[in-house]
């Protein structure tokens, strides 16, 4: 196995490999966590209601709660309050709005500040049938600051590198590679860069915090990058002190790296807590749920 690593083409599908489980761990970070919208496919009185629930907004507007209907007759409102406050539930009335020859029902959250969160529900009526959305619970939006794309772009493309050539690195260590302590410095380069360089400025404009990972507090995002940078520095560590021991290393590092990535994305984030700031909502939520 170690005399294919000499042939091009091997090298060239072990990296299209290493490609498409960069690619598989990249849908995962994106279709899991606590920002991807919840779906929303319901029958109400024998009229289609779909769409999806948000569960972050940026910049400085209100969120824009809808759900598309089919029929003119539906009626809605949104429920919601503060995250996690136990108070009484305000009630936002649901307009409509056409567009396209498409119906939706609309509302919106009051903007908040940054990392602040609210739990919401989409209550539907029509004909004396009624449905709540999402069922079994609501929906949890967290609001922040716009990101520039010059900083977002850039920081999602490099971490995603730093995964591929991990994956490169560790195919080579399980095939038995001789030389894979070679991507290590590309691999903590590049970490760097993307984690600790990029990654701050994210949290910057997201939530107007440079670092909220250990030791100044608990954020899984920042963690998990710091875990993935100290994991790496040790396979760095052994592969110069002990040479025959950089493919244990590559392959410990990566483990832990693909932990990492398994967490979902933004989960265990910034959090503002209501109770130790007095923070403006917009509209104090006051009346009961029926």
């Amino acid at each position: 196995m170690k005399d294919l690593f000499s042939k091009r083409w091997f090298r060239v599908v072990i990296g299209l490999v290493a490609l498409v489980a960069m690619y598989s761990m990249a849908r995962y970070q994106r279709r899991t966590g606590p920002t991807w919208p919840v779906p929303v496919a319901e029958t109400l009185a024998g009229a289609e209601v779909s769409g999806e629930l948000i569960r972050t907004q940026p910049g400085d507007e209100d969120a824009r709660i809808a759900v598309t209907v089919t029929s003119a007759e539906t009626q809605g409102e949104v429920v919601w309050r503060r995250y996690p406050m136990p108070e009484e539930w305000g009630h936002l009335p649901m307009a409509r709005e056409e567009s396209e020859g498409t119906s939706e029902l609309v509302a919106y959250l009051p903007n908040q500040a940054a990392a602040a969160k609210l739990e919401y529900s989409v209550r539907l009526w029509q004909s004396g049938e009624e449905v709540t959305l999402p069922h079994g619970g609501t929906a949890v939006i967290r609001y922040r600051g716009e990101v520039p794309a010059w900083v977002l772009i850039p920081h999602i493309i490099t971490m995603f590198f730093t995964l591929w050539i991990v994956f490169r690195a560790a195919l080579g260590a399980i095939l038995g590679e001789t030389a894979v302590r070679r991507f290590i410095p590309s691999i903590l380069g590049f970490l760097l860069f993307g984690g600790f360089f990029l990654g701050p400025l994210v949290q910057k404009y997201a939530f107007n915090d440079w670092w909220t990972g250990w030791p100044f507090g608990t954020d899984w995002t920042d963690n998990k990058t710091l875990a993935a940078l100290i994991a790496w520095l040790l396979a760095w560590w052994i592969a110069r002190k002990w040479p025959q021991l950089q493919r244990a290393g590559v392959i410990m590092a990566t483990v832990v790296m693909i932990i990492v990535y398994l967490i979902p994305h933004s989960m265990g984030g910034s959090e503002l807590d209501w109770e130790s700031m007095e923070i403006e909502t917009g509209r104090a939520p006051s009346a009961t749920i029926d």
